[in-house]
């Protein structure tokens, strides 16, 4: 008897992977691939799209084709603000720009005179801060303006976890989380594209928008449309708890998100790095970052190195404690112009009135808890309950310390292994599609 499996694609920029499933949810098998970057026609460092396209094909025909398992659904995830352009045959044409890429301030400039309003007023509506090539929109724009005859042989541009989609459907389709994600190209308060994009005739090259996560039945397979990461690892613990939550995904980049928090994004909260969100359906999920885990890290370098001790001195340190009053007020060094401080002013850190590096550690645990802890607070409303993800749901400091900032707020970790891969999984099980081919599979 062959397995039934399920299998998401889960490519991130540097890391690959392809994670199998069983019927129950549980991993039996992953695969992982890291595809060398490549350069553009300017020599800036993009993903090689030829080889990764390649690896889906492989690893897809491998699949489909294997003795052991009976490949029941496959869906993708992927990085954001990327697109692939494809020509009128169906095959990428360009390169897939780096969203890193600088975009000539000159356009930028163009961009903004253009429009009928203030750039703050346009940041709010789109819930899109001004981030150059990371604002997805902004690489039509640019393709446009200053490639215009790569731009005319243009057919389609996908986002890139639909492109993973379309290599095995040929099916071309736009996707909300792709779209609501600080791309510039979304009218939050009307619910549709901004109009910019029909000024601009950018839509024309955009795929329709579904709300249906299977793009199509390929062999009796089940196909997904695609999701972008950061929207699909919320998918696990909105399957897990009905009443109002916040999720704090913790990493390089400690982001909340509240998926019940529907207000407006103003100014202000986009000044303070709070951003909104779409989720597969359509709707808002408002969200505030915090640069943590990078400040934790440089910060942590500098204290192995003041005191002599090997850098991982603090996995040891398992209760929180008052640390040395007289020593000098942590300040961060990486944070600027980012988080609930924008405007915060980067200096030095002063380590010399701690008496060990356990001191220090713990005064910086507590100056980042209180950073985090306002950003946290720009987005929530009344939630009990946050839950916490990532590599700093394992640090005890960490944990006491938010449960101490949120009084009578319960805190807790999943553990989900591969949440982001295991929301792409749950998404599509929830797919229209789905529940009309479940006659298939009995």
């Amino acid at each position: 008897m062959k397995k039934s499996i399920y299998a998401v694609f889960d490519v991130g920029k540097t890391n690959k992977k392809v994670i199998l499933f069983d019927e129950e949810r549980r991993i039996i098998d992953e695969h992982q691939q890291v595809c060398l970057e490549t350069v553009d026609e300017e020599g800036f460092p993009c993903e090689t799209l030829s080889r990764l396209s390649q690896w889906v094909h492989d690893r897809w025909n491998a699949l489909r084709h294997n003795a052991h398992y009976n490949l029941k659904g496959v869906n993708f995830t992927s990085y954001g603000a990327s697109y692939v352009h494809l020509g009128a045959n169906g095959q990428p044409i360009l390169p897939l720009y780096n969203y890193l890429k600088p975009l000539p301030e000159m356009l930028q400039d163009r961009f903004f005179a253009e429009l009928e309003q203030s750039p703050e007023e346009f940041a709010a509506e789109t819930c899109s801060p001004k981030l150059g090539m990371l604002n997805s929109g902004m690489q039509l724009y640019w393709l446009k303006h200053h490639k215009p005859d790569q731009y005319a042989r243009i057919r389609t541009s996908l986002h890139l976890p639909q492109y993973l989609s379309y290599l095995i459907t040929g099916e071309a389709f736009s996707d909300y989380t792709s779209v609501g994600c600080h791309t510039g190209l979304w009218n939050f308060k009307l619910g549709r594209y901004h109009d910019w994009v029909y000024r601009e005739g950018i839509d024309d090259k955009l795929a329709p928008l579904t709300k249906d996560s299977i793009a199509s039945v390929v062999d009796g397979i089940l196909v997904g449309v695609g999701l972008h990461d950061s929207s699909a690892a919320l998918v696990p613990y909105m399957q897990e708890d009905e009443k109002p939550f916040l999720l704090v995904s913790t990493g390089t980049w400690a982001v909340t998100f509240n998926p019940f928090n529907r207000e407006p994004l103003t100014p202000e909260l986009l000044r303070r790095d709070c951003l909104s969100y779409l989720s597969p359906k359509g709707e808002m999920t408002k969200a505030s970052r915090v640069f943590f885990g990078r400040e934790h890290d440089f910060q942590v370098q500098r204290i192995a190195h003041h005191f002599h001790v090997k850098p991982d001195f603090y996995q040891s340190l398992m209760v929180a404690r008052p640390y040395e009053e007289v020593a000098d007020p942590f300040h961060p060094w990486c944070m600027r112009g980012t988080g609930p401080f924008p405007e915060e002013q980067v200096s030095e850190w002063d380590l010399s009135g701690f008496k060990t590096a356990a001191d220090a550690y713990q005064h910086l645990m507590q100056g980042l808890m209180g950073i985090l802890t306002e950003s946290i607070n720009l987005i929530r409303k009344e939630e009990k309950l946050i839950y916490v993800d990532g590599g700093f749901a394992r640090n005890p400091l960490f944990m006491q310390l938010l449960a101490t900032n949120f009084p009578g707020v319960k805190i807790r970790t999943l553990e989900v292994p591969q949440a982001t891969a295991l929301g792409a999984l749950i998404h599509m099980e929830q797919g229209e599609a789905w529940k009309k081919t479940q006659l298939l599979f009995s």
